[in-house]
């Protein structure tokens, strides 16, 4: 059955989105090309504290998801008033959770690392950044649930603001701390650290002032410190904890693909690390369009038109490939010119290259398979979703060892298996939701 959310309904909420994503990968950017000036082990440091990080952070976001499609489904129903009492009880586990994870990171981080990381020179840098990295998930947590309120009633153009703000923050104090300039101490990788906790605050901070002065949402029930409900929150983690361990184990797994490639050399990673910059941001109008099918489509099972779930898929799906399309073109039409902004070490640069055209077909196929995942997600069945990605990532790091270890390929034939990734996901992702095996669910 043809879909009733229109094109630009699509557009309207993926939009800002992307906007936001393209804020908060100048982030990345900026991190990459400063550490990039400094030396090889403090761009190799960066990815793997930063990916060690992402891996933590991706349970918080997991929950955020989880309460975005909840937002969405309430909304979808016209039950309004039960989404801020969602929102509240989202913040109450994502403060739960940001502390365990800080006493659990304080407990055994050094530990982990030190198993894992190779080179003495990395591990201690990476240390050096993630000393002030993880205080970030307090902020990060509460900007994920009010990014899981706006993106479920599709009004998304708030997050334009709370990540341009960020974006603004992070330059200026990461500049400032990375390199010393303006009265400020030189910190070096910590200094990335520092820098991007304080943006994260700003994010946060930006989040709750636009939504204390918008009156628009005084209908949602927000600010009203809801009485503890054991079944609300029981309902939150039911569906929030296959999308935690779903974006953990796939964080996870990136963070042991990068650790795989620490051990083909130092040079190997600080490539790595700049092809994983370029590669998030040819993924942003991707995070958009997915993001926005998670949405729509438990707005419109809300509505009861479960049968408009496919074609609204193939809808985003295509918008998707369409600006997919134009940053691979760029990537590949001016590889040289890109990599620059990282680097001008001409022998990085020449093995960056062959890798740039693998992530810009990597990246079009993703823009079909993560908009098809991202509705399974949709649907409420979670835990299918899961099962789906563990499968996968399981084949995606057993070929990443194979290729690396064992038959000690090339960096850009590892780099391949990014593109099997996207084909099998893709796949599955389709066969299960033309099954209609999800219609029903409620949640």
């Amino acid at each position: 059955m043809k879909t009733s959310i229109s094109y630009k309904r699509v557009w309207d909420i993926a939009f800002p989105i992307m906007i936001g994503s393209v804020a908060q990968n100048v982030i990345n950017v900026t991190d990459t090309a400063f550490l990039g000036r400094l030396s090889d082990v403090a761009l190799g440091s960066g990815a793997i504290g930063g990916l060690f990080y992402l891996s933590i952070i991706m349970l918080g976001w997991g929950v955020g998801i989880g309460a975005q499609i909840m937002v969405a489904r309430r909304y979808g129903e016209g039950e309004h008033k039960q989404i801020g009492s969602i929102i509240e009880h989202t913040q109450y586990f994502l403060f739960i959770l940001a502390i365990l994870l800080v006493v659990l990171f304080e407990l055994f981080g050094k530990t982990i690392l030190c198993h894992v990381v190779q080179s003495e020179n990395v591990l201690n840098a990476s240390l050096a950044f993630l000393r002030y990295r993880i205080w970030g998930l307090f902020f990060a947590f509460t900007y994920f649930s009010y990014r899981a309120f706006y993106v479920g009633i599709g009004k998304t153009k708030v997050i334009t603001y709370t990540t341009l703000t960020m974006v603004l923050v992070n330059v200026f104090f990461g500049y400032s701390l990375i390199f010393g300039h303006f009265g400020f101490p030189k910190m070096g990788v910590s200094g990335a650290g520092l820098a991007s906790v304080i943006a994260e605050f700003s994010g946060a901070s930006a989040f709750v002032v636009y939504t204390l002065l918008n009156k628009k949402v005084k209908s949602y029930n927000l600010f009203r410190f809801a009485k503890y409900d054991p079944e609300l929150m029981s309902r939150l983690f039911k569906i929030s904890l296959p999308l935690m361990l779903q974006n953990f184990f796939s964080f996870s797994v990136w963070f042991v693909f990068f650790l795989i490639i620490e051990k083909m050399g130092e040079v190997e990673l600080a490539v790595s690390n700049i092809i994983r910059s370029i590669y998030v941001v040819l993924l942003i109008p991707i995070m958009g369009f997915s993001t926005a099918a998670n949405s729509l489509v438990s707005f419109i099972i809300g509505q009861g038109k479960s049968k408009e779930v496919l074609s609204l898929t193939w809808r985003i799906a295509i918008v998707s490939v369409g600006f997919s399309v134009i940053l691979s073109l760029i990537c590949t039409l001016f590889p040289n010119l890109i990599l620059q902004v990282y680097t001008v070490d001409s022998s990085i640069i020449k093995m960056a290259l062959p890798i740039m055209h693998i992530v810009a077909i990597a990246s079009t196929i993703l823009a079909i398979a993560l908009v098809m995942f991202n509705s399974v997600s949709g649907t409420g069945k979670t835990n299918i979703s899961l099962i789906l990605e563990v499968g996968i990532l399981a084949i995606y790091i057993l070929l990443t060892f194979v290729f690396a270890i064992v038959l000690k390929q090339s960096l850009a034939t590892v780099w391949t298996v990014e593109i099997l990734y996207g084909v099998l996901l893709t796949f599955i992702s389709y066969i299960y939701l033309r099954s209609n095996h999800w219609v029903g669910k409620e949640i």
